[in-house]
């Protein structure tokens, strides 16, 4: 029998829901998605921009629903539906009402993260370490958006005694109403970068936004910011705007709290020897990108300010993993003999994260006759910064010993033309040119990185090239779902 996440009776009273038919005394959790949906639990039909989760009820009691979530003002369209409902105003908001119920009855320590760049990694990460001292709840995936922060909220179990929360936004005034529900303890600020800058005027206005989620913090919680970040400063500033008293830092430069001391790359990954506030820390990543040193200060900070063993953590963290999509390293065997290294950052990419991938192909260690391959895709939502920002990239592909660039995208295409005659490079019009020429071309002992925008297609390219070879070993962890359309059924 599956542990209860709620007693029916409460999610009545959260909801403030209407009973009808004979409901179960308690569910074992939380779904709006029946291809994930388990037995007993309670599923969510809420209304997608594609999907609405009302079309969905017959496959959610195939799937084991223990009960459906439905809005008053579709009951007539539903029929005569024979399981048990409970129906409400509207779903999603709803679900906002049952997020702050379980944020109401949980006294774990809460830790909200935010960030243009590494915030799923960091929030992974945290979840990874702190599962060493105690029950941990995070969000799934990249659930940090209007549905998923009530979601990941709503689904947090009682005794939890850590909760990690992603919060993203792409337009200023979206973290404001998710992070005065999940009202954290400790609110993480990873690194202002420009993403998304299509929909802002500058980082500044970036920065504004990001610093909402100070607006969230309970009273006397701490800010985590990046003393490396040029905006640490006027972030912090805002955050004492904001009410917050405590801040602290992490990174390299001067005075930070949580403070990287050495760095060195492995043939494992990295070794780290960090000053916790004031308590040596040594450890090993699996990682090797000096970026991911940085989330892990960011880590380490929160877990000593939430009262956790940072020693323990720290052990913890050396068997952690990066995810599919998130720099995942796969040794995929050539037919002749010997093998490539795949690193698969495909989930997503903005020019901050562009460059610290770049850093890891930098890094890594090529075998004989090998070579280091760049294939890069669009970076999405730039505006009109897009052309400049990817022809930037020349400069950092230089420096990282890049031997030959494969590029997709209409945007990539600025970044073709200052290349030519600096790097051997081709770009194609599309992901299945670029492949065919990628498999034709690739040679045991070549490390080939794969970074753009999630919906430019290179998840599927890397896939194919994980069917073609399948790996050796891959020190990536099981794939996390995407972010999925609210109302998701089997489709």
């Amino acid at each position: 029998m599956s542990e209860a996440l709620w007693e029916t009776s409460a999610l009545i009273a959260a909801m403030n829901a209407r009973p009808v038919g004979d409901l179960p005394a308690s569910i074992s959790g939380i779904s709006i998605d029946t291809r994930t949906l388990g037995e007993g639990e309670a599923f969510f039909a809420i209304q997608g921009e594609r999907f609405d989760g009302h079309d969905f009820l017959t496959a959610a009691t195939k799937a084991g629903a223990a009960l459906h979530v439905v809005a008053e003002h579709k009951l007539p369209a539903l029929g005569s539906v024979q399981s048990p409902l409970l129906v409400v105003d509207d779903v999603l908001h709803a679900l906002s009402r049952l997020g702050e119920a379980a944020r109401a009855r949980s006294s774990a320590k809460i830790i909200a993260v935010t960030g243009s760049v590494g915030k799923t990694t960091t929030k992974d990460a945290l979840r990874h370490g702190l599962s060493a001292v105690g029950r941990v709840h995070a969000s799934a995936a990249s659930f940090n958006n209007h549905w998923g922060v009530p979601l990941s909220l709503a689904r947090m179990p009682a005794d939890s005694r850590f909760a990690i929360f992603e919060i993203g936004m792409n337009h200023a005034g979206e973290i404001r109403p998710l992070v005065k529900l999940v009202r954290p303890h400790l609110a993480i600020i990873t690194l202002i970068a420009p993403a998304h800058l299509g929909h802002f005027r500058d980082l500044e206005e970036i920065a504004e936004a990001k610093a909402e989620i100070f607006e969230g913090l309970v009273t006397g919680g701490t800010a985590i910011l990046n003393a490396d970040d040029p905006h640490c400063g006027p972030l912090a500033t805002m955050a004492r705007k904001a009410g917050v008293t405590a801040i602290a830092t992490f990174g390299e430069a001067s005075g930070a709290d949580f403070a990287l001391a050495r760095f060195e790359t492995t043939a494992e990954g990295a070794a780290i020897e960090a000053v916790i506030g004031g308590e040596p820390v040594r450890l090993h990543l699996t990682s090797s990108g000096r970026h991911m040193a940085q989330n892990i200060l960011a880590v380490l900070g929160a877990a000593k300010l939430a009262g956790a063993d940072v020693q323990t953590v720290a052990a913890a963290l050396s068997s952690w993993h990066a995810v599919k999509g998130r720099g995942a390293r796969s040794q995929l065997p050539m037919p002749g003999g010997g093998s490539i290294e795949l690193i698969d950052d495909s989930y997503n990419a903005n020019p901050a994260s562009m460059r610290a991938a770049l850093d890891v192909l930098k890094a890594a260690a090529v075998g004989e006759g090998g070579r280091r391959i760049a294939v890069l895709g669009d970076m999405l939502e730039l505006g009109e910064h897009a052309p400049a920002q990817h022809a930037d990239l020349a400069a950092p592909i230089a420096e990282a010993g890049v031997d030959r660039a494969f590029l997709a995208g209409d945007e990539m295409k600025a970044l073709d033309d200052v290349l030519e005659g600096r790097v051997d490079r081709e770009w194609h019009d599309s992901v299945d040119e670029l492949l065919k020429s990628l498999l034709t071309m690739i040679r045991a002992g070549d490390v080939v990185m794969v970074k753009a925008s999630k919906s430019i297609g290179f998840t599927a390219l890397v896939d194919r090239m994980l069917t073609t070879y399948p790996p050796q070993t891959s020190t990536g962890a099981a794939p996390v779902p995407d972010k999925i359309d609210p109302a998701g059924a089997a489709r």
